[in-house]
């Protein structure tokens, strides 16, 4: 009978090891993904929200595109913009904290190392085992940096996101978003209605995109986004409708 207190270490059967490789997992880990999503989706919201205001004011066919070309440009440059700035920044951060564990680690290695030990035994690990384990890591001193910063930290030294990368993947993304309410203009859309409805089956499909990543329904996740948008453009328009009857 297997002994519980013992993990199986059996070779896994041929079926076992085909299921296990299939059991990848999602980028999760926000390189890209997070600003690629962010980025589509507010390019699509705050457009659509844009044009549907200029609409509501009874804005002339040339006006609403001048005000979605323009909106696709600045919001895509601001996106990028503050990405690169806070991931930067945060970089930063994280850099001169895995630095301050560098000197720990130079200047009082015994000390980091009973650190070390007490982190593996307060996570189940038998004390003299996790004593052994904290010695063997130590003994090379980038391991015992890169395994020290993902403990206290939560990362890896030399595996933070890329600012250039979600620069550009929230660019692109934004302005890719932000151009799909404008395009029924461009081609000759004389009101808001043809630019919503694309808006929306944009958003519904972003949402389902999104749920491959997230896990959730992608009905539900489809459905949520499609709502967020419509009260934005809805909110937007009513803002127009009254600004313009103002102005007018």
């Amino acid at each position: 009978m297997p002994d519980a207190r013992r993990p199986d270490l059996r070779p896994l059967a041929r079926g076992e090891a085909a299921a296990w490789h299939r059991h990848g997992h999602r980028d999760v880990s926000g390189g890209w993904l997070r600003p690629a999503v962010f980025g589509v989706m507010d390019g699509l919201v705050s457009n659509v929200a844009l044009l549907s205001g200029f609409a509501g004011g009874s804005a002339s066919r040339s006006t609403v595109v001048l005000a979605g070309l323009a909106g696709l440009a600045s919001g895509a440059f601001s996106m990028a913009t503050g990405e690169y700035t806070s991931v930067r920044s945060q970089n930063e951060a994280t850099t001169a904290e895995i630095e301050v564990e560098r000197r720990a680690l130079s200047e009082f290695p015994a000390a980091e190392l009973r650190e070390l030990a007490a982190m593996y035994a307060r996570k189940g690990v038998d004390p003299a085992l996790a004593a052994a384990l904290a010695r063997q890591l130590h003994v090379n001193p980038e391991i015992a940096l890169a395994v020290h910063s993902q403990e206290e930290l939560g990362v890896t030294p030399g595996r933070l996101p890329s600012a250039p990368l979600a620069a550009g993947a929230s660019f692109v993304a934004f302005a890719l978003g932000a151009l799909i309410p404008v395009l029924p203009y461009l081609f000759g859309a004389e009101n808001f209605l043809v630019s919503a409805v694309l808006a929306g089956v944009a958003l519904f499909a972003v949402g389902v995109l999104v749920s491959r990543f997230t896990g959730r329904s992608p009905l539900l996740s489809g459905a949520r986004q499609l709502a967020l948008g419509a009260l934005s453009a809805g909110a937007t328009y009513l803002v127009g409708v009254l600004v313009g009857g103002v102005a007018g």
